[in-house]
């Protein structure tokens, strides 16, 4: 498993019974995951303390209560700042288990040896973008809701990047993709966090299990002649992360050589010592890449 345990302004203190508790900065939420089935007791005095708890309601759906936190406040992970704050559906406007593929991404640009330009697909509020651009990278953010492209320039304006080269872009994710290749731009490497269903601006209709094979062959054909890394990341329940190295490793391995890593992202848990598992990533890599990562492994 690859484990975010770098954070001093995220912490997971607890997770048990379907619910987990987090240290966000000096606040703590407490929400729901269905990874969390185990049922390892629970401490009343560190459960209590929560400042905003999102409830399930038996209706579908859900709603934050016992609310007294702020709209927006600031988080740290190394250089970067995000805004985070309550959003609908329990989300926070960041996944602090990506901070592992962030580290990945940072170190590989920066190992490169050469200007490295960077396509973030699927992209929300920017973690990945900021990362790559702190790390020197050129970046294209593409994300189809306007708010959360927006969210994500402010992420970048707070961590010192507001003038670094990142395009924003507010569009369908593949019809994206069709337009780059028409124009002929590439990219040195591929970030993508597709979801389980979703709509396009258009009303399109995306679902991960039908549509993520031609969506990876279509995004590899904007890969440069040399490229660096491909990452995905899912959170679809189910999805093995071998299933995500094997398409990788079909679609980008066999046309660039390299090689492909897969695993389960996780947050160490503070109270059990356990890793709350949190979705499955694979990461593909050239050559120079691929031979010092199997090198460092050993």
């Amino acid at each position: 498993m690859w484990i975010s345990n770098a954070w001093r302004d995220y912490e997971l203190l607890d997770c048990s019974d379907g619910e987990k508790l987090e240290r966000w900065g000096k606040y703590i939420l407490l929400r729901p995951d269905p990874q969390a089935i185990w049922q390892t007791p629970r401490d009343p005095a560190l459960w209590s303390r929560y400042d905003a708890r999102y409830a399930r309601a038996s209706t579908g759906g859900g709603k934050w209560s016992e609310h007294h936190v702020p709209e927006r406040w600031q988080v740290q992970y190394r250089s970067l700042t995000f805004q985070v704050g309550p959003m609908n559906f329990k989300h926070t406007g960041l996944f602090p288990e990506q901070a592992a593929n962030w580290d990945f991404a940072m170190d590989a640009i920066r190992g490169a040896g050469r200007p490295v330009s960077v396509l973030n697909l699927f992209a929300y509020t920017g973690g990945a973008t900021i990362a790559a651009a702190a790390a020197g990278a050129q970046v294209c953010h593409v994300d189809a809701a306007k708010g959360m492209v927006a969210w994500a320039r402010e992420n970048a304006r707070l961590s010192g990047l507001e003038q670094a080269p990142i395009r924003w872009i507010v569009d369908d994710c593949a019809k994206f993709l069709e337009r780059e290749i028409r124009r002929g731009r590439r990219y040195d490497a591929l970030i993508m966090d597709p979801p389980s269903y979703g709509r396009g601006p258009s009303g399109e209709v995306w679902k991960l299990e039908r549509d993520l094979w031609p969506f990876v062959e279509l995004a590899s054909k904007v890969l440069s002649d040399n490229p660096l890394f491909v990452i995905i990341n899912s959170y679809t329940t189910g999805l093995a992360p071998s299933v995500v190295g094997y398409i990788l490793d079909s679609i980008v391995t066999r046309r660039y050589g390299g090689g492909t890593a897969c695993d389960e992202l996780g947050l160490p848990v503070t109270a059990s010592g356990l890793a709350l598992p949190c979705g499955a990533a694979g990461r593909w890599m050239g050559e120079t890449l691929w031979n010092t990562q199997s090198k460092s492994a050993t």
